[in-house]
């Protein structure tokens, strides 16, 4: 009896992990995924890969002969894949604007100068190896992880009667490399070029930051004008919190005149600081941006209080809309989203999670908390609508067929390039529909871990089979050389020349590589290395744009060159 429950036991566990079944699928996707990330806390020389270990445990599983239900592979792996980049989408979307207005052309032209220099490279190669053109298309699109790329290779392939066999096997035996190569590229690049100081400390440090001034009015000009009026001639973008009077203090409205001797405390953009100093007249040299500063201490009639935009019905509306000043006599001098301060100007748009700092006697801000929510709970409750929604969307615009001339095939931007556009169109634009687009950190964080493990896994699974013995062929070997290659020079190249030759930080630096490169798993690394989120709105500026340009680079080449 013991040895028939021992027999038995035995067998029910093979068969739920050797069984073709949803279940088996199941138990399958999440031992490689936990053995994956278990080791992936392990430090060599201090240095971890971090999620990629699930990608070669998932190639070691392969290769034993581990496999799931192919239809249920390619789901797992495509849905990980839109899940992961939609909800990256969805955290760099509030930035991505601002990101792409400071530098965001610079990133691309590098980004798309990162490409060519890989495809050169692949091109130059062809004349000095035994291996064909096809053959270095498909290393190509395996060093740069660019599955696209290599469809439209194939299909090239295909309407010139060449057969499309071999660069799709060049493909699965560099794609390995090509997701640790950008990863050993950025480490290359920071342990031997960049100083610690030089890491990005602040996500958003280029980006302009509002200012506080304080202005004594001495120009005649504007004296006996409204706050309205000189807003409308002077082109400035400004937030009066607090007007000092013959010793009181007030919160002016936009109707308020201003008279000779006001002391005004102006919120701006630094760039209108200037400006507003030749409007008003006089600028004090009070540093009232100082971190220590005790705002109630200030003044005795006002105070200043912060408040968290939670009510769902203010989600999208603009702040001149709320009329708080005249109707409560308060003023929001400031306000934050994501860690970032944002200027606190009429037609800024409150979204869901906003922090705003609102400036009022005591009894008037205890009339607006219930108007702005300020219940920190709500938060906590998932709006899922937003991310099934967009994700179908988001498939919707990657599906479409894009002609160009001269090429004959379609270009799509992809399960990977129309989710990850739609993520950051509903991050920005989402409230302005009042569509409720908040989520936690940590909530966005787990969909975009989620997914990008079953990818990871599923990819690991997919090429284990045939890795080794692929490998170990005669021209495996020099395909893998060919391909750390293709991946690792032309990374550390343009790294180095992006930080030291166009000054830009580490961080940005490291999300434009991955973007460019097409590299999920690296920017994971970069993310889980690297404070603040540059490297995430760096690779979501980048990404669409060198994507579309491989996929059409490659037809290009083909056409003409083989």
């Amino acid at each position: 009896m013991k040895v028939y429950l021992r027999y038995w036991s035995m067998e029910w566990l093979l068969n739920l992990i050797e069984g073709q079944s949803a279940v088996q699928a199941i138990v399958v996707l999440s031992l490689v995924c936990a053995l994956g990330l278990a080791l992936g806390k392990l430090k060599i020389a201090n240095v971890s890969l971090g999620v990629t270990f699930v990608f070669f445990v998932g190639i070691l599983a392969g290769h034993i002969g581990v496999s799931i239900d192919h239809q249920i592979l390619k789901y797992a792996e495509n849905f990980g894949l839109v899940l992961f980049v939609y909800a990256l989408g969805m955290q760099v979307g509030p930035g991505f604007f601002s990101s792409v207005a400071h530098g965001g052309v610079r990133l691309n032209l590098i980004g798309v100068g990162l490409a060519l220099a890989t495809l050169l490279c692949a091109i130059s190669l062809t004349y000095i190896t035994p291996v064909s053109l096809p053959d270095m298309m498909g290393l190509f699109c395996g060093a740069t992880t660019n599955t696209p790329a290599l469809g439209a290779v194939q299909q090239t392939l295909s309407q010139l009667g060449i057969p499309g066999s071999t660069p799709a096997l060049g493909c699965a035996v560099t794609y390995p490399f090509g997701v640790i190569g950008v990863i050993l590229g950025i480490i290359l690049i920071r342990k031997a070029f960049i100083k610690p100081h030089e890491v990005c400390s602040n996500p958003v440090q280029n980006l302009p930051r509002p200012k506080i001034t304080e202005f004594k009015v001495t120009n005649p000009g504007i004296c006996g004008k409204t706050v309205a009026d000189i807003a409308h001639y002077s082109n400035c973008h400004f937030v009066i919190s607090r007007l000092w009077r013959d010793g009181d203090v007030s919160i002016p409205t936009s109707s308020t005149e201003l008279r000779m001797d006001d002391h005004l405390l102006v919120t701006s953009a630094p760039d209108d600081v200037e400006g507003l100093h030749i409007v008003f007249g006089q600028q004090d040299q009070t540093d009232w941006n100082a971190k220590d500063i005790d705002w109630n201490a200030v003044d005795r009639q006002l105070v200043s209080k912060p408040f968290i935009v939670t009510r769902r019905q203010i989600n999208g509306k603009t702040l001149g809309s709320l009329r708080l000043r005249n109707l409560y006599g308060v003023n929001i001098s400031r306000v934050y989203r994501s860690g970032v301060p944002l200027l606190a100007t009429p037609d800024l748009r409150l979204q869901l999670g906003d922090k705003i700092i609102v400036v009022g006697e005591g009894k008037a801000l205890d009339k607006i908390e219930p108007l702005i929510g300020n219940a920190v709970n709500v938060l906590d409750e998932p709006n899922l609508f937003a991310v099934f929604i967009g994700i179908v969307l988001g498939i919707a615009l990657g599906m479409i067929p894009f002609h160009f001339p001269g090429i004959s095939l379609p270009v799509r931007l992809g399960l990977a390039g129309g989710p990850i556009i739609m993520g950051i169109l509903v991050g920005k634009f989402g409230p302005q529909l009042h569509l409720v687009t908040y989520t936690t950190v940590s909530a966005n964080l787990m969909l975009r871990a989620i997914g990008l493990s079953l990818y990871l896994a599923c990819l690991g699974l997919e090429s284990g089979a045939h890795f080794f013995e692929t490998v170990f062929r005669s021209e495996g070997l020099l395909w893998i050389g060919l391909g750390a290659i293709l991946t690792v020079v032309p990374t550390v190249l343009i790294g180095i020349m992006t930080v030291k030759w166009f000054k830009i930080d580490f961080g940005t630096t490291a999300g434009m590589l991955c973007g460019s490169m097409a590299n999920p798993m690296a920017l994971d690394y970069a993310n889980s290395t690297l404070p603040g989120d540059r490297a995430s709105v760096a690779y979501a500026t980048v990404y669409p744009l060198c994507m579309f340009s491989r996929v059409i680079l490659v037809q290009i080449v083909i056409l003409f060159l083989v």
